[in-house]
């Protein structure tokens, strides 16, 4: 029995330990105290950079570059909806933090159903929602698209100490349930979700647009539950 708690945790330490203590999990080419996610840096004007992407300013084919996978590119849609214009990756090396990473891109919904009226096929995701293959022509022309948002799904689990830890105390912090909750720091273009349940989710904006988050947070959130 001692062995076998032993041996859960040396599991837990390799898992967390490259998160939180710079220097481990190099991979060769990657600078592992560069691109972090909490290196977040501030141009005075609303505007930021984050993994060496300006949200709202760099564009898909930047994003390709910088995060050094081929982003996948599909409309994502839930029923009734247009959709919305996504890039996926499934493995990016963020300094020393893996990740799976999504970039939305800024497309007008009219830009979105012109996509999808060319789409070669779609296909159902989780639940009812569909992913949307763009014709290949299109694929090249989207390259030049800004992206509006970045999100990353680290590998590892992650707490709320952690993430304050990282990033500092939230602006503000909206509760979903008992075990998810959404830490915001505007002044960061930040919205973090820690789900005690399931992965934590980082996504990024241009401060100046950090409506686009917390905007549909609070229309979400029951009115009743605590903001602090």
């Amino acid at each position: 029995m001692k062995f076998a708690l032993s041996l859960i945790a040396l599991v837990l330490v390799a898992l967390i330990v490259p998160f939180l203590l710079p220097g481990v999990a190099k991979q060769e080419g990657v600078d592992p105290n560069s691109n972090l996610p909490w290196q977040i840096q501030l141009d005075g004007q609303g505007g930021s950079m984050v993994f060496g992407l300006r949200p709202g300013a760099s564009t898909l084919a930047e994003a390709r570059q910088k995060l050094g996978c081929e982003l996948e590119v599909a409309v994502i849609a839930e029923p009734n909806e247009a959709g919305a214009l996504e890039g996926y990756c499934a493995q990016v090396s963020l300094g020393f933090v893996m990740a799976r990473a999504i970039v939305t891109l800024e497309a007008t919904e009219q830009a979105v159903i012109a996509l999808r009226e060319r789409a070669l096929k779609a296909k159902h995701m989780e639940s009812t929602t569909r992913k949307i293959t763009l014709h290949p022509d299109d694929l090249r022309a989207v390259d030049a698209m800004p992206i509006k948002a970045i999100s990353i799904i680290p590998t590892v689990n992650l707490d709320e100490a952690t993430v304050v830890q990282r990033f500092g105390q939230p602006g503000e912090r909206l509760v979903v349930s008992e075990k998810r909750v959404h830490l915001l720091y505007p002044d960061k273009g930040l919205d973090v979700i820690v789900d005690a349940d399931g992965k934590e989710l980082f996504q990024y904006v241009a401060p100046r647009q950090f409506a686009l988050l917390r905007e549909p947070l609070r229309a979400a959130v029951d009115p009743n539950t605590p903001a602090r």
